[in-house]
């Protein structure tokens, strides 16, 4: 026989049953309404589901089939209008155990056959545990009793697994050698491990580094904090998907025979779980990876190292170790808000509990040797949660809200690396102020060196100009003529003329703008003399004299001292023109005389 899919729902009156069973008749269907028990039979799918409360046949039930989708719905009338059945969502715990025919436990469990319920009750009814408190002392026993009675697993029911797992033994677990392996000599070994891998760098490069990284991760919201109880309803609505239903109906339903003792270490063991499996969510942002396996089972002692805690607080210093000791981040913070995160889904009850059981049980069952703690732990923590109170859930989340875990706890000389960390960051500061110090003052010596030459050099300058202006103020001129009084020579230098440049003649510089006039002036003066002069002169003489001239001229370009023209001057006519002739552009001086005469030569003719 197959079991059907199914949903619960409920209102104050009704519980609304809904069965996927496709593919069948209509007229084969049969229905059994008796209290708390319901069954149902459509070939070949057959369903038995034992009730949180009773309902009853009084002609208000109504059901109906949906042919496209294959789903039968029926609504049954409460028998006690009003009364909230709980649970509905807890589909393992919902269907009937199956039969054993042979080979029956040596203790049963009557209470999940569906009968008597005062089993269950006296379970449910159990003191409340002091979850910050050890309530008993650990007493080892001899070794000849350990060797016997080594035990693990969920409840400490396994023994004698790992004899036969050699080969994915190392991928499993941390422990060499569990079959003889006591909890006091895990624990140490567990120490011990994660003391000597335990890496400083790594804690102080992920202390000091990576802010932004780690805001990011601190900030992300996961799919709990939506979650939130009221007063009303003590346990938060979760809503589970198709493939977690399909898990759960798959799930055998059992029941767990434990002392008080046991109880106390699997429910210690439950928050070791969850806290791997919130870390992991938050370090992922809510998208597992191929390395979720490896996170969950490296950061649970009791997934790692069979480790049996005693206490919250055991719980959480380990799980603080662990965080600093493998993962790729490790940060306080995360251990502190990966506590919260716990504290929060304890709050909102056991449906929260079970969504994130289903969670690690898929990431394990996916994952080659993970799937082996699976068989140890996850199916068993998956079933038995959906059997307790959900005000022994809710319980466990006041004392991880109010625990008190400090970096002084986890026994990994973190004050001491920290103030070494910030010792050698002070240092490094006060190195770079003096280097920056003396960089600033060296720039400094430079710049006042080169303002101070350049100063001086500018005061050179000045100088040196000033005494050039007052040389260039007083005219230099020759001596006069003995008759006409007129100067022989000017001190200055002619300005070549572009035919000169062209030619390559040799250049000297150009005076400045004042004396540039005064010269034009003077020479104007001089070119006006000279045409009253050549009035009185004869042609011959002229010409001569204008030849002297060019040459006197052309060699005053070769000399350096303007008096040498004066000189040449005095050789010639004393009433000639000196007149400056360039080599390619010569300038003829005519007087009046010559274009009076070519006048009258146009009127003859």
């Amino acid at each position: 026989m197959i079991t059907p899919a199914f949903e619960l729902s409920q209102d104050p009156d009704f519980l609304t049953l809904v069965v996927r069973v496709p593919y069948t008749r209509t007229s084969e269907f049969d229905v059994y309404v008796d209290g708390e028990d319901f069954k149902f039979y459509a070939k070949p799918y057959f369903l038995r589901l034992t009730l949180p409360g009773r309902i009853v046949q009084d002609g208000r039930e109504k059901a109906s089939f949906d042919i496209d989708k294959g789903l039968f719905t029926m609504r049954v009338p409460k028998e006690t209008a009003g009364q909230h059945f709980e649970g509905l969502e807890m589909l393992t715990s919902l269907l009937a155990p199956k039969g054993s025919r042979s080979a029956k436990p040596l203790v049963e469990d009557l209470g999940a056959c569906g009968g008597s319920e005062a089993v269950q009750e006296d379970e449910d009814e159990e003191e409340d545990f002091d979850w910050q408190l050890e309530q008993k002392a650990y007493v080892e026993s001899s070794e000849d009793d350990l060797k016997k009675l080594q035990k693990y697993g969920f409840g400490n029911l396994r023994t004698g697994v790992f004899s036969r797992l050699q080969e994915e033994l190392s991928d499993v677990t941390d422990v060499k050698d569990p079959e003889n392996s006591s909890p006091t000599l895990r624990r140490r070994n567990r120490l011990d491990a994660e003391t000597t891998i335990f890496c400083a760098d790594h804690y102080l490069c992920d202390l000091y580094e990576g802010e932004e990284t780690r805001n990011v991760l601190l900030s992300f919201r996961p799919w709990w904090s939506e979650l939130k109880p009221d007063s009303d309803q003590p346990e938060a609505t979760v809503t589970f998907t198709d493939d977690e239903k399909e898990q759960m109906r798959k799930f055998t339903n059992r029941s767990y025979p434990l002392d008080k003792a046991a109880r106390y270490q699997v429910w210690l063991g439950l928050v070791d779980i969850i806290l791997a499996y919130v870390y992991d969510v938050r370090t992922t942002e809510g998208e597992h990876n191929v390395e979720s396996a490896w996170t969950i089972r490296k950061l649970s002692g009791t997934l790692s190292w069979l480790e049996t805690y005693h206490s919250v607080q055991e719980v959480l210093v380990s799980f603080g170790r662990r965080v600093l000791c493998y993962p790729l981040y490790r940060h306080f913070s995360l251990i502190t808000t990966a506590v919260k995160d716990a504290a929060h889904i304890f709050q909102c009850g056991k449906a929260c509990i079970l969504k994130c059981l289903l969670a690690v049980h898929k990431i394990f069952r996916e994952n080659e040797p993970a799937y082996i703690l699976n068989d140890l732990y996850i199916t068993d923590y998956c079933i038995w949660i959906q059997r307790v109170k959900s005000k022994h859930v809710v319980a466990l989340a006041d004392p991880l809200r109010k625990a008190k875990l400090h970096k002084d706890h986890l026994d990994l000389e973190l004050a001491i690396l920290e103030e070494a960390a910030e010792l050698v960051i002070k240092e490094e500061e006060e190195q770079k102020e003096e280097e920056t110090s003396s960089s600033s003052s060296e720039g400094e010596e430079k710049d006042s060196s080169s303002s101070s030459s350049e100063g001086e050099e500018e005061d050179s300058s000045s100088s040196s100009s000033e005494g050039e202006e007052e040389d260039s103020s007083v005219p230099q001129l020759s001596d006069t003529q003995e008759n006409g009084g007129e100067p022989k020579g000017v001190g200055f230098q002619p300005e070549p003329s572009p035919g000169a440049l062209k030619t390559g003649a040799p250049t000297t510089t150009s005076p400045r703008p004042q004396e540039s006039k005064r010269l034009i002036q003077e020479l104007s003066e001089r070119v006006e003399e000279g045409l009253r002069i050549e009035e009185d002169v004869p042609q011959t003489s002229r010409s001569s004299s204008s030849r002297d001239t060019e040459r006197e001229a052309e060699g005053l370009g070769e000399t350096d001292e303007p008096a040498a023209a004066g000189e040449t001057a005095k050789t010639g006519t004393s009433s000639a023109l000196l007149e400056t002739r360039p080599r390619k552009c010569p300038l003829r001086v005519i007087g009046a005389e010559e274009l009076d005469s070519d006048d009258e030569d146009e009127t003859n003719h």
